[in-house]
């Protein structure tokens, strides 16, 4: 099948709300609907970190944001309600295993109950025509086999952060049979990656660590360097979203269901392939060295399989590990030498998109 566009007579003036907007891949996304004419309200907690691509980008003056936590019921059910979204992209979350284990009832309130609170809110408003859940590829009872996982094999969770993700396409699920399916309102859930790109600031993530030493010019830290994942840069997975709303939103029911979108084989890497590959292209003698060996569990071995986005949906990764990193590492840098982050990032989006072959 043919590469998918995305429709912009379907987004332009569409309403769009988006919880977890002031995070990484929630500025990516509002940034992206923004370029194609929507009409965007977010709803989240102010930004997670100091810089913060929300910020950068001068988000805050370009869509309407409404700060809350889904863990509050009827804040998170007022701004719905007010906002009469037709699109609803959830991407609010506690997205970082390690915090997880510091924090874990934290992240189950807010990764399964927030989810819970927001679809609750989406079923009551007659507005609402689609809804994306977005969990990860961890959500998966990763069995440390060599094969990439299908969307229909078993969920699970070692460490708190993967449960409670696998938790949430469970009740994703239950709530869309339960409630929404009879009404015609679309509901999927969606699995990504190790995403990377420019302007994510968060810690204990390889690429932002990495840009902070190196940026100082000290050498990174990794961990478990030997432990393989699917890399893909930002753009990919959000690619995917906006076609999988499109399709929910005019034939809901033949896509209410889970969606892996991950990238290509070639991208599937060692962490310490990603790191050298890094330094070279960050230049200047950048270097990384190894973690002390005693870390919270993680899983070694991970892999998605996104043949039925590319056989249904007509999605299929624009960039490959080289370019997805070249893309990155070139971001970072220009914002350090005072490129503005908003502009970056719309030209990466603009040169995505006419990207064919």
């Amino acid at each position: 099948m043919e590469d998918v566009d995305l429709s912009r007579a379907f987004w332009r003036g569409r309403r769009t709300l988006v919880t977890g907007i002031t995070g990484f891949k929630g500025s990516w996304l509002a940034m992206w609907l923004s370029e194609l004419r929507a009409t965007v309200v977010g709803y989240s907690l102010p930004p997670p970190t100091q810089p913060s691509l929300f910020v950068a980008a001068g988000l805050a003056s370009r869509v309407d944001w409404i700060e809350g936590d889904v863990r509050d019921r009827d804040k998170l059910a007022r701004a719905v309600e007010e906002a009469q979204p037709e699109i609803l992209f959830h991407l609010a979350a506690q997205p970082l295993v390690r915090e997880s284990y510091e924090r874990p009832i934290e992240t189950f309130e807010t990764n399964v109950l927030g989810t819970v609170h927001l679809l609750d809110a989406a079923r009551s408003q007659s507005s609402v025509r689609a809804v994306v859940v977005v969990t990860t590829d961890k959500c998966y009872e990763n069995r440390e086999w060599p094969w990439p996982y299908r969307e229909d094999d078993a969920l699970g969770g070692h460490d708190p952060y993967s449960c409670s993700k696998a938790c949430t396409e469970i009740a994703t699920s239950g709530y869309y049979r339960s409630f929404c399916k009879a009404r015609g309102m679309g509901v999927a859930t969606v699995r990504a990656g190790n995403v990377v790109g420019g302007g994510d600031w968060a810690r204990d993530r390889l690429l932002p660590d990495f840009v902070r030493a190196l940026a100082s010019g000290t050498s990174a830290l990794v961990r478990n360097p030997a432990s393989v994942r699917p890399w893909q840069h930002v753009l990919e997975p959000l690619h995917g979203y906006l076609a999988l709303a499109e399709r929910l939103a005019t034939r809901s029911g033949e896509f209410s269901e889970a969606w892996n979108f991950g990238p290509n084989a070639e991208s599937v890497r060692p962490v310490s392939e990603l790191a050298d590959t890094v330094c070279s292209l960050w230049g200047g003698g950048a270097r990384w060295h190894s973690a002390p060996s005693l870390q919270p569990h993680e899983a070694a071995l991970l892999a998605l399989d996104a043949s039925k986005a590319r056989a249904r949906l007509g999605w299929r990764p624009r960039l490959g590990l080289d370019d997805c990193l070249r893309w990155t590492v070139d971001w970072y840098k220009a914002f350090q030498a005072g490129a503005e982050a908003g502009g970056l990032s719309i030209d990466q989006i603009c040169r995505y998109e006419e990207m064919r072959s």
